[in-house]
């Protein structure tokens, strides 16, 4: 029996984690929930559940579901960071499911793997900003970090039981998002309704904004190369609309592996928290002959500017991703709060990275130092230079 915390329960990852559980009563057991402000949905949860601790964002949410669970009736009831890192480090759990949104889930991840909790993880922050020390103290603890992002998770069915120095790159794989075919013009009038719409996943808001500008697929490139230990010159991205296949290794002789399935997240999870087993769900297979044509086009790097930025933030390295992450995150908030154009999320962040001076990340603290200075200069960029 697998005992299990979820960071980000009421997001879309950690509602389908915990649909994969449910579905699998005899391998898995919630141990703890953390989630942001949905308390209707987190306590739906914890009478499934039963978690034994539970974390919310602020006092006032905690006070609010406390009134729904009294006492000696519920779980202990904690909130803000001190309560986020509780259930990431709670002893009974033995896996942590990393589903944060956002670079807020960077220290409870982390402080995940400094307590020797094995991870699941979907919060594609951490890895952007920290991942080489994340892997370099999961290596220290003795703990495995999996994927839960379909195409890493592709990759790692992709790279199992065939000798690491046959390897010759990875390909990743992008659905090209809802504005794939727009153009420029087009681009700038849309809005975040327009963006939100994704044409094969069901996500979360900010992922599917990052998706939408391609933002998303550079961020999962910074990851891979932390994931699998890789060179930049390693990866590679296709555009693939029909989003079956889900990311490809190619060897050294030319062979090419690939990984296919339906667009469901519950299979990248299932796997991350099964590995390295396939167990079943409750999903259709994939009918190939009902998809049809699988077609790919190399990403348009002028008309989706973020993801130019985000490799070149990775090819400069050291505190330039998360200046990157910071400013994106920025950038996206504005942009739905209407106070931007979708066209000036790329301009805000290149900005910001145009006048950071980087430095080396060797703690927990200079990535945090990183991420707070993005943010600040994202904001007075802001208000300076950017008016709807």
């Amino acid at each position: 029996m697998k005992k299990i915390s979820i960071l980000g329960s009421t997001g879309s990852i950690g509602v389908n984690a915990l649909q994969v559980i449910e579905d699998n009563p005899d391998r898995y057991e919630v141990i703890g929930l953390a989630a942001g402000t949905n308390v209707k949905l987190l306590s739906k949860q914890i009478k499934t559940f039963r978690p034994i601790k539970v974390a919310v964002l602020d006092e006032s949410l905690a006070s609010d579901l406390q009134r729904l669970f009294p006492a000696g009736e519920g779980p202990e009831i904690l909130f803000g960071t001190d309560g986020f890192l509780d259930v990431a480090t709670l002893d009974e759990a033995d896996t942590v499911i990393s589903a944060m949104s956002g670079a807020a889930g960077l220290l409870p991840t982390y402080e995940a793997v400094r307590a020797g909790k094995d991870l699941a993880l979907a919060n594609k922050e951490t890895m952007v900003m920290a991942g080489p020390l994340v892997m370099a103290e999961a290596r220290k603890q003795g703990v495995t970090v999996l994927p839960i992002d379909s195409e890493h998770s592709a990759i790692l069915q992709s790279l199992k039981d065939h000798p690491r120095e046959d390897l010759g790159r990875v390909i990743l794989t992008a659905s090209g998002g809802p504005f794939r075919e727009l153009s420029i013009d087009e681009m700038g009038e849309v809005t975040p309704a327009q963006a939100l719409n994704h044409p094969n996943w069901d996500m979360g808001t900010k992922i599917s904004i990052d998706s939408a500008t391609l933002m998303n697929k550079g961020l999962e490139v910074i990851e891979a190369r932390w994931f699998f230990d890789l060179e930049m010159d390693q990866i590679s991205i296709l555009v693939h609309p029909q989003s079956i296949i889900h990311s490809m290794v190619e060897y050294v002789d030319g062979s090419v592996i690939a990984q296919l399935g339906i667009p469901d997240m519950a299979i990248p999870i299932s796997y991350a928290l099964s590995f390295p087993r396939h167990i079943e769900n409750r999903l259709p297979s994939l009918a190939l002959d009902k998809v049809g044509a699988l077609t790919f086009e190399k990403p348009d790097l002028e008309r989706f500017p973020c993801l130019a930025l985000s490799l070149k933030a990775a090819e400069i390295g050291n505190s330039m991703p998360a200046v990157l992450n910071g400013a994106n995150e920025i950038a996206v908030e504005s942009f739905l709060e209407g106070r931007i154009r979708f066209l000036d999320i790329p301009k805000l962040v290149a900005r910001t990275m145009e006048e950071h001076q980087t430095f080396p990340i060797d703690a927990i603290d200079t990535v945090l130092e990183a991420d707070t200075w993005a943010r600040d200069r994202a904001k007075q960029l802001l208000k300076r230079d950017f008016v709807v």
